[in-house]
């Protein structure tokens, strides 16, 4: 292992970087598959049983589908059984790299591996896993420390895991906290088959086009999500504060991670610009500041502005060659019961 690690490091990595994976015909952006699909399993002799402290979940705090995980994690109350590690917010030539002993990052477990000192980038890990691994290098991912293997780096799967695996080990408060209620499953999967396409992926279609037409097509499919959501949220407003009403679901979950890197980030960088959310969706900014101020899981101890703002544009070179931050929006995210004075006059209130 440790001699084909050395021959990594010296070699220059030739798999495509995230911001050249547009269609060189299109233009259109396409994100690759994950690689690694096991579960962890509660079933009798099961390959990844739930164990205290066997996995370990490595994160970037920048990353939206790692974000779902961290929130997951936290709502199902799994600190003291699911330990983890933010990388560094920069991604470079190899990847995503762990942080050195001498660097201060804002948030929780941002700190050299713990699990495996001598490795300086998420990839060693793949490749301590596969020495001819040719996929991505992604987070989340979920290492079993036990096998020495990875059980998932696909993040949709990794928070249904976090569901239900782990209840029988928990204490009855967060053992009852059902983030995917059977009698709204089917609406859930609906909604995120959209979600997905038109507003998680959305914002990356669109920041990573490469042509004018497939970038316009791109960001007025978001922008029509972002509409259909608005409506939605405004059809629950007499039932409750989150997606489908009166308790937090998946819904929320997998949109948030989105709607609250969309002013700081998306406008700007992926020119989704056609309006922001503080200023012109008062349902979705309102459903935004009421989940990140009024619960823990989504608020400042999962949400790093700093990681955020610095990973992309300081990451995505092609998009920012001269890597410059910039200050807005002020604040990041507004207070609960504050607006802008726009949607403070607007005729919703």
């Amino acid at each position: 292992m440790a001699v084909h690690l050395t021959l990594y490091a010296g070699q220059k990595d030739q798999r495509p970087s995230i911001t050249s994976w547009a269609d060189p015909q299109s233009g259109a952006f396409h994100r690759g598959a994950s690689a690694f699909r096991n579960f962890i399993s509660k079933k009798a002799g099961a390959q990844y049983p739930p164990e205290k402290g066997r996995y370990h979940l490595y994160v970037s705090y920048a990353c939206p589908w790692a974000h779902r995980a961290l929130i997951a994690r936290k709502l199902k109350g799994l600190e003291d059984f699911i330990p983890y590690t933010s990388v560094h917010w920069h991604m470079g030539d190899k990847g995503w790299r762990f942080v050195t002993q001498d660097e201060s990052l804002p948030g929780e477990a941002v700190v050299p591996d713990p699990v495996h000192p001598s490795f300086t980038h998420l990839r060693d890990i793949y490749f301590s896993v596969d020495p001819e691994y040719k996929g991505r290098f992604t987070v989340p991912t979920l290492f079993d420390t036990k096998t020495n293997t990875i059980v998932s780096n696909e993040s949709s799967e990794i928070i249904r895991m976090f569901y239900t695996e782990f209840d029988h080990l928990l204490p009855p408060e967060h053992a009852e906290v059902d983030l995917l209620p059977r009698e709204l499953q089917g609406e859930i999967e609906d909604t995120n088959d959209w979600t997905y396409s038109d507003i998680n992926n959305g914002v990356y279609k669109s920041g990573f086009a490469t042509k004018q037409e497939a970038y316009e097509a791109a960001v007025k499919l978001l922008f029509a999500g972002l509409e259909r959501a608005e409506a939605h949220l405004a059809s629950m407003s007499t039932r409750g504060p989150y997606y489908y009403g009166d308790r937090i679901t998946e819904a929320d979950i997998r949109l948030f991670t989105t709607i609250i890197r969309f002013d700081p980030v998306y406008v700007q960088h992926f020119k989704c610009n056609i309006k922001d959310i503080r200023s012109g969706f008062p349902y979705l900014h309102k459903w935004l500041r009421n989940l990140y101020w009024s619960h823990e899981a989504f608020g400042p101890s999962t949400t790093q502005f700093e990681h955020i703002k610095c990973h992309y544009t300081k990451s995505h070179s092609q998009i920012n060659p001269h890597a410059i931050v910039p200050v807005g929006p002020v604040p990041d995210i507004l207070p609960l019961d504050q607006e802008v004075p726009a949607a403070s006059a607007s005729a919703w209130k």
